[in-house]
């Protein structure tokens, strides 16, 4: 008897353990990528590397990078870019995402070449970009450096020199490259936001739309009074995805601009790679990461709030 009670409390115990051994590998794996880089991130953020091996340093990393005219001016470009990308993707894949959803002829095979730029990694599209604009050989550059079109010589985009603020010290209006910058990061993730809304707006029965023609409403009334506050969670999802992804992105600012002309397409994430893997100081690379991971906290915050998905959860 006290064999089958062993027995049947090591089944029970195996039984009641057993989600949590199903999960482990997946817990694992996150400790190893994600949470042992975080806490490393943390510790190396208050060390400098010395001949001597690593030395604590406090708060001085974060220091050195809040006394860095070059920090602030980043972090003006990174809001731009930020400002830019997002509304100009967002509007125009919501634009695209309405026609597409009328059910036009061949509507799948344009749906097939809108998802083409997607799968282009982003230093490939940022060179193919930079090859446009290239002096001399450029597919772009006839029209570019035509004096009649932009006087009075012509516009090299990869060089030319900003304009002078209107505000202060604020890079805006910003440099010609920054606003190439712009469109390339949208052109390529233009198809995901797209067929994201483009998802959305099917889901929306068709009865609702009828019913309200039938009672008068036209195109525009429909899509500020219906389509918009139906698919509005999707769009803050756009919204997520277009800030985090324009936020920590590297590759497309590293093959296109390459922070230049100077620094006026210089945002937070390049200098980060500048600091970490030009400057090789490690110690200021990771408290500067850990400033953008607070930046993307406080942009998700502020897109809940905005958007008031928050309240309406409730």
């Amino acid at each position: 008897m006290q064999q089958i009670g062993i027995r049947r409390r090591t089944q029970r115990w195996l039984r009641n353990s057993l989600p949590f051994w199903l999960i482990l590998p997946t817990v694992l794996i996150l400790l190893t990528i994600q949470v042992y880089p975080a806490l490393y991130t943390i510790w190396l953020s208050f060390q400098e590397r010395k001949p001597t091996g690593w030395s604590f340093v406090g708060w001085a990393n974060f220091k050195r990078l809040f006394g860095m005219g070059l920090f602030g001016e980043s972090v003006g470009h990174t809001f731009v870019f930020l400002l830019g990308y997002a509304g100009l993707t967002l509007v125009l894949g919501f634009v695209i995402a309405l026609l597409l959803n009328r059910k036009l002829r061949f509507s799948g095979f344009y749906v097939t070449l809108l998802f083409i730029p997607w799968i282009i990694a982003d230093i490939i599209v940022g060179i193919v970009f930079r090859l446009l604009v290239v002096p001399d050989y450029g597919l772009l550059s006839g029209i570019l450096q035509n004096p009649a079109l932009f006087p009075p010589n012509g516009l090299s985009v990869l060089t030319a020199v900003p304009p002078r603020p209107w505000l202060g010290d604020f890079p805006f209006p910003p440099a010609p490259a920054m606003i190439y910058l712009i469109l390339a990061a949208a052109w390529r993730a233009l198809p995901f936001v797209t067929l994201l809304l483009l998802a959305a707006m099917q889901t929306i029965p068709r009865e609702i739309l009828e019913s309200s023609r039938i009672d008068g409403a036209n195109r525009g009334q429909v899509i500020r009074y219906i389509v918009i506050p139906l698919i509005l969670p999707t769009l803050v999802v756009a919204i997520f995805s277009l800030t985090l992804s324009g936020m920590n992105g590297v590759g497309m600012v590293f093959s296109l601009t390459g922070g230049g002309p100077g620094s006026s397409t210089e945002v937070l994430s390049y200098m980060l790679y500048s600091i970490g893997w030009r400057q090789l100081e490690f110690g200021r690379a990771a408290a500067l990461a850990l400033i953008i991971a607070a930046v993307n906290w406080l942009l998700i915050g502020g897109t809940l709030r905005l958007t008031g998905v928050e309240e309406r959860s409730r």
